[in-house]
C-alpha cells in the first residue's frame, strides 16, 4: 500500500507540473500587461493556445526529414522527466534519488541538441541562425550552470537535489559569498535558457534577434504545441529549481500525509507566483540587449560559478 502511494504523489508531482506551466507562462504575461498599464490577455490564454494547435493539421516542408518529425516529442519528454525530478512540494518522493543536478543538465542539454537539429534539419535561414545562436549560448550556459552545481555539491558533499534541500535548511549553511554568487549565475543561465529579456524577447518575433523562435518557425499544430508546452515546462522547471535549493521552505517530506503535501502545494504555488512577479518586473525594467553582447552576459554567469567555486576551495567559511 506504502508503495502504491508512493506512485500516486510522484505522479500527482508529474501531472500537476504538465497543467501549472501553462498557467505560470500565462501568468507572466498578465503581471508585465498590468505593469505596462494594458489590460493584456487572460492567465488561462495559453491553454486555449495549445487546444487550438493541438486541433489544427501539420504543415511539413518537403526537406524535412524523420528527425524533424520526432524531435518535438524528444524535446518535450527529456524536459518534462528534468522537471519531474525537481522537488516541488515534497522532497524525497519515490524518484527523488535519481535528481541528481548533473543528470539534470544533462536532459536540458538533450532537448537543447535536438531542437537545434530540428532547426537546421530544414535547411531555412532562420532556423540556421537561430541554431547557431542557440549553440553559442549554450557553450556558455552549461559550464556556468556545472560551476553552480560544483558549488552546491563542495558544501551539501552530494548532487542530489533532495539532500541539496535539507542541507540548506541546517544552520550549517549561514550566509556565504559563494552561494550568492552561485545563485546569480544560475539566474543569469535561467534567463538565457529560457529566452528571456535580455537575452532574447519572446514576445516578439524579429527575425534579426531572435533565437528560441528562429529555430521552431516551421512547425505547426500537435508538433508545435509540444515544444510550447515544453518551453513553459522548461521555464516551471528553472523556477523550481530556485525554489528547491535556495528557498526549500515548506516542502513536505515523503510519507508526511495528505494534509503536509496539500500545504506543501500551496507554499510551492505562492513561490512560483512570487517568481513569475518577480521575473516580470525584472523584464519590463530592461530593455533587451544586442545579441552581440550576450556571450559578455554568459561569461560574467561563467565567472561568477567559478569565482563562487574557488572561493569554497580558498575557504571553506565563504
Amino acid at each position: 500500500m506504502a508503495l502504491i502511494t508512493d506512485y500516486l504523489v510522484q505522479g500527482s508531482q508529474m501531472l500537476l507540473l504538465l497543467l501549472l506551466a501553462p498557467l505560470l507562462t500565462g501568468l507572466i504575461r498578465a503581471f508585465k500587461a498590468q505593469l505596462l498599464r494594458r489590460r493584456g490577455p487572460s492567465p488561462l490564454q495559453p491553454y486555449r493556445d495549445l487546444s487550438k494547435l493541438l486541433r489544427k493539421e501539420v504543415i511539413l516542408a518537403d526537406s524535412a526529414s524523420w528527425l524533424f518529425r520526432v524531435a518535438p516529442y524528444l524535446i518535450f519528454a527529456a524536459i518534462w522527466v528534468a522537471a519531474s525530478l525537481v522537488p516541488t512540494f515534497a522532497s524525497g518522493l519515490l524518484f527523488n534519488w535519481t535528481a541528481d543536478l548533473i543528470a539534470i543538465v544533462a536532459l536540458l542539454g538533450t532537448a537543447r541538441f535536438f531542437l537545434a537539429l530540428a532547426g537546421l534539419d530544414v535547411g531555412t535561414s532562420f532556423g540556421g541562425i537561430g541554431s547557431s545562436r542557440e549553440m553559442m549560448i549554450a557553450s556558455l550556459a552549461e559550464p556556468a550552470m556545472l560551476m553552480m552545481v560544483f558549488t552546491l555539491s563542495l558544501l551539501a558533499g552530494t548532487t542530489e537535489l533532495s539532500a541539496v534541500a535539507r542541507f540548506m535548511l541546517t544552520a550549517d549553511v549561514g550566509l556565504r559569498v559563494s552561494l550568492g554568487l552561485a545563485l546569480i549565475a544560475l539566474m543569469m543561465v535561467a534567463i538565457a535558457e529560457n529566452a528571456r529579456v535580455p537575452v532574447d524577447n519572446p514576445a516578439t518575433h524579429l527575425e534579426l534577434t531572435m533565437v528560441h523562435e528562429a529555430m521552431v518557425l516551421e512547425y505547426s499544430g500537435r508538433h508545435l504545441a509540444l515544444i510550447e508546452l515544453a518551453a513553459s515546462l522548461k521555464l516551471l522547471l528553472y523556477l523550481s529549481l530556485l525554489g528547491c535549493i535556495f528557498a526549500p521552505w515548506g516542502m513536505a517530506t515523503a510519507g508526511d500525509g495528505f494534509w503536509a503535501y496539500l500545504l506543501g502545494v500551496a507554499i510551492y504555488l505562492g513561490k512560483l507566483a512570487l517568481g513569475g512577479l518577480l521575473l516580470a518586473v525584472f523584464e519590463t525594467s530592461i530593455a533587451k540587449m544586442r545579441v552581440f553582447r550576450v556571450d559578455q552576459f554568459m561569461g560574467a554567469a561563467l565567472m561568477l560559478g567559478l569565482l563562487g567555486t574557488l572561493l569554497l576551495f580558498v575557504s571553506r567559511s565563504l
